[in-house]
């Protein structure tokens, strides 16, 4: 049985390979240092920082004059949406939308990377009867989607070339 097995799996481990599949590494952000400009409680600032520091050789710095770019959130919008009703006219299912912008400055306030939008979204059903955990799992989906808008966006910054400033004349 072991020695039918091993062929298989070479055979699968070859076809992953030939499809272009490789295991998520780190980024590489095309700044020498960065500055991330949100405050300190923030979670998405705080996810970006840890990320940072853990997998890539971009050094982060704590102001703007001393950064190659400065991170910025633009805008920050979290919505809820109703998307159905049962029979008796309460809510069966949500829509839990997460909207997120931000650019990418350099020094002296020049975009390098103009400003960017991202949007998740997740639909969760709901339930009158099960009140407190459809509130825990929207929690939990919550985290999720600031969790996948940190990967997003340093997967963003590692692929985008910025912009380099016009020089003053």
């Amino acid at each position: 049985m072991r020695a039918a097995l091993a062929p298989l799996l070479v055979v699968a481990t070859l076809l992953l390979s030939a499809c272009g599949f490789q295991l998520r590494g780190s980024y590489n952000l095309p700044y020498e240092s960065i500055n991330i400009g949100l405050p300190d409680n923030s979670v998405i600032g705080a996810g970006l920082k840890r990320q940072i520091r853990a997998g890539t050789g971009t050094r982060l710095v704590d102001t703007r004059e001393e950064a190659a770019g400065t991170f910025i959130q633009v805008s920050d919008l979290r919505e809820r949406q109703i998307l159905s009703l049962n029979t008796s006219g309460r809510v069966r299912e949500v829509r839990l939308r997460y909207r997120y912008a931000y650019r990418v400055v350099d020094s002296k306030g020049r975009d390098l990377v103009g400003t960017t939008g991202i949007e998740l979204t997740r639909d969760v059903t709901y339930d009158d009867s099960a009140v407190l955990a459809k509130e825990q799992e929207e929690q939990l989906l919550w985290r999720d989607m600031e969790s996948d808008l940190v990967q997003q966006i340093l997967r963003r910054l590692s692929t985008v070339k910025p912009t380099p400033p016009a020089k003053e004349e």
